[in-house]
């Protein structure tokens, strides 16, 4: 199981390493557009939540165990982020979190996106949650899960999807590229109105197919880790109850050797 979980998480981590790139380079185009289009130009940004008392909040967890402190440390960052989940609306992406939110009482899962292939999720799961915060019902929606680092790294994380709030996070990390293109003009082809909607869509289920591979990368890691844990305690059990074996044979064997020469003693001294 650890040479099976080794590949897994292997090429879990090329898919997450690998799709960094685009998903920055993104992320700066839509943090430089930001402050020069107008908000009008996209519904997403309109969308009126005066109104809204609750949070949406997406939880991607895993369909499987046996993967040490995985699910665990996820939902141990959630509750202390959440003392209590009232006002929160809650959609599963992976089995061990629909039982753990359906245990808690206070807890409401509105949707369950528990497929076989999670990443396969990530564009039906886009298209619900934008349909649900549309609807003005929502003050954000969010995103937990875990983060990768590294194989033996991770961090638990919880981003905001909607509203856009990351748009200015990034701009205002971005304010010396911003210096540099102060001099130039943009061109946006065919027209920002046509294009800004589209990117933002982009970015948004980008950004969540992210969130599923990084927690699978996460996921691999930790299971190949486990693995290998169990396997080196196994070892180790086999190493010791070999020994002990051995020693019970040997302790048999010199009791029969005592009996024996006990015995040849005692006919010999009658």
């Amino acid at each position: 199981m650890q040479m099976v979980s080794a590949v897994k998480m292997r090429k879990a981590q090329l898919l997450e390493v690998e799709g960094r790139p685009y998903r920055d380079g993104l992320t700066e185009m839509i943090a430089t557009l930001s402050k020069k289009i107008d908000p009008s130009f996209s519904k997403i940004l309109q969308v009126d939540t005066s109104g809204a008392k609750r949070e949406l909040l997406v939880v991607v967890s895993s369909n499987k165990g046996l993967a040490g402190s995985f699910n665990v440390s996820l939902f141990r960052h959630l509750l202390s982020l959440y003392p209590s989940f009232k006002n929160v609306d809650i959609v599963t992406v992976g089995s061990k979190g629909t039982q753990f939110f359906s245990r808690l009482k206070d807890a409401t899962i509105i949707a369950d996106f528990s497929g076989g292939n999670l990443i396969l999720e990530a564009s039906a799961l886009f298209d619900y949650l934008l349909e649900q915060y549309s609807t003005g019902k929502y003050t954000s929606v969010s995103i937990s899960y875990n983060q990768f680092v590294s194989t033996l790294r991770s961090d638990q994380v919880k981003k905001t999807l909607l509203p856009l709030s990351i748009l200015d996070e990034e701009a205002e990390s971005n304010k010396d590229k911003e210096q540099n293109l102060k001099g130039f003009d943009l061109i946006i082809e065919p027209s920002a109105a046509e294009i800004l909607e589209e990117l933002l869509k982009s970015f948004l289920e980008y950004t969540i197919r992210g969130a599923i591979i990084s927690s699978e990368a996460v996921e691999h890691s930790m299971r190949m880790m486990a693995m290998k844990s169990a396997t080196d305690n196994a070892v180790e059990i086999i190493y010791q109850m070999t020994l002990l074996a051995n020693r019970l044979r040997q302790e048999k064997i010199t009791n029969e050797l005592l009996d024996m020469i006990t015995a040849k003693e005692s006919v010999e001294s009658n």
